[in-house]
């Protein structure tokens, strides 16, 4: 079924979108401003880097507009859930997978162009499997499943909870930050490995 309040697919697609733009802008950084790199040394992470945190900016100023329509609800008596201020922690996993992801993204585009296209496609998949336009429980089975193991889809889980005043589930937290924390350190050891030879492959 699809949910028909709002902010359940606001919420969830607000999260989305910072990812899916944020990694798309870090992945295109090191090639976009090759002219740049081959004349001027600013260290290499500063590109993907600042395009993330400018989408970061973006999404925070998001989720203001976001809380102000849930304070409208509740104002107007449509919405009773007590917001909880810890739907501002799902924001550390969310930011630090989408650095990890980004940094690889990087590195692998330097090498290899067409990741460009298969994100694109990978960014479909993962906004399927992120349950924005539906409850995830009603799938069983094996989609059930891939979409639990999808750590955009516990961070989304978790944020909505806290949305609605409602407890994290606890497991999720777990699992989503340490997937993010993996994605962060595994980005910083492949874009650090990498970044002397970017200037031979740009």
């Amino acid at each position: 079924g699809i949910s028909l309040l709002p902010n359940f697919w606001i919420s969830a697609f607000t999260m989305y979108s910072f990812f899916s733009s944020s990694t798309n802008s870090a992945m295109k950084s090191i090639r976009a401003n090759s002219a740049m790199i081959k004349k001027v040394y600013v260290p290499k992470y500063m590109y993907p880097l600042s395009g993330i945190l400018s989408n970061f900016v973006i999404f925070l100023i998001s989720l203001v507009v976001l809380v102000g329509v849930m304070l409208f609800f509740m104002a107007t008596g449509s919405y009773k859930a007590p917001m909880n201020a810890n739907m501002f922690l799902t924001v550390i996993p969310l930011l630090n997978l989408s650095i990890g992801v980004g940094l690889i993204l990087a590195t692998l585009c330097v090498f290899f162009r067409d990741i460009e296209y298969l994100w694109s496609v990978m960014l479909m998949l993962i906004m399927y499997c992120s349950a924005i336009f539906y409850f995830a429980s009603r799938l069983k089975g094996a989609g059930g499943m891939l979409i639990k193991i999808n750590p955009l889809y516990g961070i989304i889980d978790n944020f909505r909870r806290a949305l609605f005043g409602q407890h994290f589930d606890m497991v999720l937290l777990g699992y989503t930050f340490g997937v993010s924390i993996v994605a962060f350190l595994l980005g910083m050891f492949m874009f650090y490995k990498k970044q002397d030879t970017f200037i031979l492959n740009i």
